[in-house]
């Protein structure tokens, strides 16, 4: 197996069999993220990709069922390549259940819906998204290289092609200034996307990441645990996207929760409410409602 520099992965692919599609990010630009600026962009070689797929088969056989196309936007490779890849590991791996894959905004508009159903066919069944906020003016600060319209469009475009979305967000992006927009525009985002799952992470202190300047200046304020509960709850209370399953159990997270929209709304609010009176945050584990 070969890998380029740091791999990463969402946190529900822990146990996936990861090969890189691309090494790197294509956009590469997002002030919160450091994630592949040690990496230049490129498409490996398809006989480079197979051949990792081959010892991968080789060396794990049977015991494969889930595999992640890496790195940061595999959905970005021309499609008769990404079918061509995909029918392969259909085949090589006879107890695979899933394949997925990052797919950024852009990724997705490029494509046609013929040539995303013709992916779904041939066997991606999720791809995930970095949303990260719902709001404008919070895009065009880090950076993100789309409007919230294109997301939303982007998400819509995956749904209606039978592939499903996972959306990711980020707690905090816009700081205790547009605490409120941030959570209510991503909120009403999600609402238009309806995705398959919805992820929530926490801005962290990373020295290395172009946002930390903004930090360090104070033009961007960094919330505290009670902040981060306040942003969780006017999400929850401006969300309507039923049968999402939500999660905020990542590392960077101050309380976890787990439910299901829109049916665990009153339960992860009650909960949000004990945690805020109680002061309890890192210390909070998982919990089911």
């Amino acid at each position: 197996m070969q890998y380029e520099g740091t791999v990463y992965r969402p946190p529900s692919e822990a146990r996936s069999l990861i090969v890189q599609v691309t090494v790197g990010c294509a956009h590469n630009t997002c002030t919160f993220c450091t994630m592949y600026k040690d990496k230049k962009f490129k498409v490996r070689p398809l006989e480079d990709v197979l051949a990792d797929f081959d010892e991968a088969a080789m060396l794990y056989g049977g015991h494969i069922r889930r595999i992640f196309l890496a790195d940061g936007d595999a959905l970005i490779v021309k499609t008769d390549r990404l079918v061509q890849i995909l029918e392969y590991i259909w085949k090589k791996f006879p107890n695979l259940e899933r394949v997925t894959a990052y797919g950024t905004t852009q990724d997705i508009l490029h494509k046609s819906e013929d040539e995303l159903k013709c992916l779904k066919e041939a066997g991606l069944d999720m791809v995930y998204m970095g949303i990260e906020s719902g709001d404008p003016q919070v895009l065009k600060d880090v950076k993100k290289g789309v409007t919230r319209e294109q997301m939303i469009e982007a998400g819509q475009k995956l749904k209606s092609c039978g592939i499903l979305c996972s959306a990711t967000l980020i707690s905090g992006l816009g700081g205790r200034q547009r605490l409120r927009e941030h959570a209510v525009a991503s909120a009403t985002l999600i609402s238009a996307i309806k995705p398959d799952y919805v992820g929530f992470l926490t801005l962290m202190m990373d020295r290395e990441a172009p946002i930390y300047s903004r930090i360090v200046s104070g033009e961007l304020e960094f919330l505290n645990p009670e902040d981060v509960v306040e942003e969780m709850k006017l999400f929850l209370q401006n969300v309507d996207s039923d049968g999402t399953v939500f999660r905020s159990n990542h590392a960077s997270n101050y309380v976890i929760l787990k439910g299901t929209l829109n049916e665990d709304i009153p339960s992860m609010l009650d909960y949000l409410d004990q945690v805020e009176q109680q002061g309890k945050y890192r210390e909070e584990r998982w919990r089911r409602f």
